[in-house]
């Protein structure tokens, strides 16, 4: 009874012991081509705290005639419930030999007592070839030389980049000229009245105020003075309106018939007293006076003078650096494009010469 009672124990302790630990060996394909990979996962399953060896392979290492290992690879250890942990390794398996191979058992070592996987099948498949037909097959080609210099090629990469430099400063030469705006210089043309015209109304506007009537006789030959000293500064181009009325007469004299000038000498002689010496004149004397500043108009006018007159605009220093700045721009601009396609056409013209 003692020794069946011990046995039970011993059978009882062990058992437990002996299930914790298991080998497994999974293939991912059974059939393969001549020269691929299949992979075997070899799974442990033991006690975390258990020491376990599993089979290594050097690489090119033959398992079995016609075999070989290519590599292998731990992969992830899984924990499991009860303590216990899978731990994985991936064997990369490949073969040459047409046939079907059996793969022996991989053995394992858990704390020092080996445990077996499972045997596993690998079929090698073989590719059919056409032998009937052997003219379609064609022998493997030489390694060929590189028909390429670099010195053939050095000069184009060269003026490759520096196209690229050309092609950068076109684009920041644009970005300059569309921040630098432009000025609009627009040139007028301002259509003025000749001098007798000018003062043909000046006098229309004395007579249309009535003052050869009104009685404010300094007020009236002011204007009509002045009416006059305008129009021979406009005419003669002498400044009459800082001269007195004897030098005016004077300065008429060198280029008029003198008979011509006497009425408007008197007509400025009694200008002058009416504002200087507060001389009183009557009404039909005021009507010669202004008749004769007609007159004198008419017969001194040049008719043929040009009635318009073109005005250019006024430009700061700034605004005209501004316009010659973008004028350099434009020339700049012009003349790297002209670089960038001058270099465009070369190189393509090389690059044609060394490829055809």
């Amino acid at each position: 009874m003692r020794k069946i009672l011990l046995a039970i124990i011993l059978t009882v302790s062990v058992i437990p012991a002996i299930a914790q630990v298991s080998v497994e060996a999974r293939i991912d394909s059974i059939e393969m081509f001549i020269g691929e990979q299949v992979h075997v996962t070899l799974t442990v399953t033991a006690k975390e705290s258990s020491k376990v060896d599993m089979p290594a392979f050097k690489p090119k290492e033959i398992i079995i005639p016609g075999v070989e290992v290519l590599g292998c690879v731990e992969a992830e250890t899984k924990i499991l419930d009860n303590g216990l942990s899978a731990r994985n390794r991936v064997y990369t398996l490949t073969s040459f030999d047409e046939q079907l191979y059996y793969l022996p058992p991989f053995k394992v070592k858990v704390d020092g007592k080996v445990y077996k996987s499972k045997s596993l099948a690998m079929k090698v498949l073989g590719v059919e070839v056409d032998t009937t037909n052997v003219d379609q097959f064609f022998d493997p080609k030489d390694v060929q030389d590189n028909p390429f210099l670099w010195s053939d090629w050095s000069m184009i990469f060269w003026m490759s980049l520096l196209m690229l430099l050309f092609i950068v400063m076109f684009f920041l030469l644009y970005l300059q000229f569309r921040a630098n705006k432009p000025i609009n210089i627009s040139i007028k043309v301002v259509k003025r009245l000749l001098p007798h015209q000018k003062a043909m109304k000046e006098i229309e506007l004395i007579k249309a105020d009535r003052m050869v009537q009104s009685e404010n006789q300094k007020e009236y030959y002011t204007k009509l003075t002045d009416t006059l000293r305008k129009y021979i500064r406009e005419r003669y181009g002498f400044n009459a309106m800082e001269m007195t009325s004897g030098e005016i007469i004077e300065r008429l004299m060198a280029s008029h018939d003198r008979a011509a000038i006497e009425e408007l000498k008197e007509l400025f002689n009694t200008a002058d007293l009416v504002k200087f010496a507060k001389y009183s004149t009557l009404i039909n004397e005021n009507d010669k006076n202004l008749v004769s500043a007609i007159e004198f108009i008419n017969s001194t006018k040049v008719e043929n003078q040009p009635s318009e007159e073109i005005v250019k605009p006024y430009l700061t220093e700034d605004e005209k650096l501004s316009v010659k700045m973008r004028r350099v721009l434009k020339i700049a601009i012009g003349i790297v494009a002209a670089v960038c396609i001058a270099l465009f056409v070369w190189i393509l013209y090389c690059i044609w010469q060394l490829v055809g």
